[in-house]
């Protein structure tokens, strides 16, 4: 059971990270005089030197040595890396084209892919709740594609890409900050290149945008990484169903940005294909939670069960020493009373010594 200030911390830190995560359009729209190809460019490379600077204040810097001695395990953070890139790029360029409301179906249908991927890559079997939440994502992407009149591609390719990253990452093995740190260091170089690439043909808003737009692009590595630095915190201090939860929180302040900040259209056929997919979510929430809870039951009815055994095991023990303690009690008993008869036979065999006057 975790101490109530570390859960009140770890709620702290969650719901820190995912209203950071849920605000960021505002902070991408500001930078919006910038191509999304250069305000990826500048998240990427300015992304590194906040995650060095935090493994320098952590000290957590032995997992590189043996992280270089495996090839596998670098592939694998190079397609990370590449799929993440895809995410950014494509939620900026939704954000700044006025896409904000698609950009939060995706992450509100990520759930869904996710648990998509699980069976078909994965081989996991769903429990019937979670078919049924399946399909009425599916059934919301077909309304989604009639309210727009195509495929809701921005959502999906928003989903499917971090989706992958989440299922590559399964296979690396490194926690947050060292993962993060790893994947900016593949994003460096590439980054670099692109931004002397547009600066000598006089196209970076950075050198051409004044001192707030070279601030606001700077400032992208701190706007990525803190709310990473938070959800770590958080994820130690909480329960994965709390965090499950939590992570609604992001596409839902997304959403209302898109309503009330950048007044996107919502006709009510889309409002159908949302209502479909929050119907879906609350039946995965409802799910797990049940199923935590069982887990919880079923843990105290086994903790129940091995104490009463632990208990009627010590009874036995504590019977068992007491017969050979009264055995071995009655067996001192006859032994002093046999030499006491053998001293009233014959003072001579007396074992104790005598004091002579």
């Amino acid at each position: 059971m975790q101490p109530r200030t570390d859960q009140r911390a770890g709620l702290a830190f969650g719901l820190s990270a995912y209203t950071m995560w849920g605000l960021l359009p505002l902070y991408w729209h500001l930078l919006d005089a910038a191509s999304p190809s250069e305000i990826l460019a500048h998240r990427m490379a300015w992304s590194l030197p906040v995650a060095v600077i935090i493994l320098a204040v952590l000290c957590r810097w032995a997992w590189i040595p043996p992280l270089l001695r495996q090839p596998k395990r670098l592939g694998l953070i190079l397609v990370c890396a590449v799929v993440i890139s895809v995410n950014w790029y494509l939620y900026i360029w939704a954000v700044n084209a006025g896409h904000v409301l698609e950009a939060s179906l995706g992450y509100f249908i990520n759930p869904l892919v996710s648990i998509a991927f699980g069976v078909l890559v994965l081989r996991e079997r769903l429990r019937p709740l979670q078919w049924t939440a399946v399909g009425v994502g599916v059934l919301a992407v077909v309304v989604m594609t009639v309210a727009y009149g195509k495929m809701p591609w921005i959502a999906l390719g928003l989903a499917l890409s971090f989706a992958t990253y989440g299922l590559v990452k399964k296979g690396i093995k490194l926690d947050g900050i060292e993962g993060f740190s790893a994947e900016t260091a593949i994003q460096l170089l590439p980054a670099l290149g692109f931004l002397i690439f547009l600066g000598a043909h006089g196209e970076s808003s950075f050198t051409t945008g004044g001192t707030g737009q070279a601030l606001l692009l700077a400032g992208c590595g701190i706007a990525t990484a803190v709310p990473l630095i938070c959800f770590g915190a958080s994820a130690v201090r909480l329960p994965l169903v709390t965090i499950g939860m939590m992570q609604y929180l992001a596409p839902t302040f997304q959403f209302a940005l898109g309503l009330t900040v950048f007044h996107e259209e919502m006709p009510p056929e889309r409002w159908a294909g949302f209502a479909l997919v929050w119907l879906a979510l609350c039946l995965l929430t409802w799910d797990a939670l049940r199923t935590a809870r069982r887990a919880r039951a079923a843990l105290a009815r086994a903790g129940t069960r091995a104490g009463r055994a632990a208990a009627a095991e010590a009874e036995t023990l504590a019977a068992e020493a007491a017969a050979e303690n009264a055995d071995g009690a009655g067996a001192d008993v006859a032994l002093a009373e046999a030499e006491q008869a053998a001293c009233h036979a014959d003072p001579a065999a007396d074992p104790t010594p005598r004091i002579t006057q």
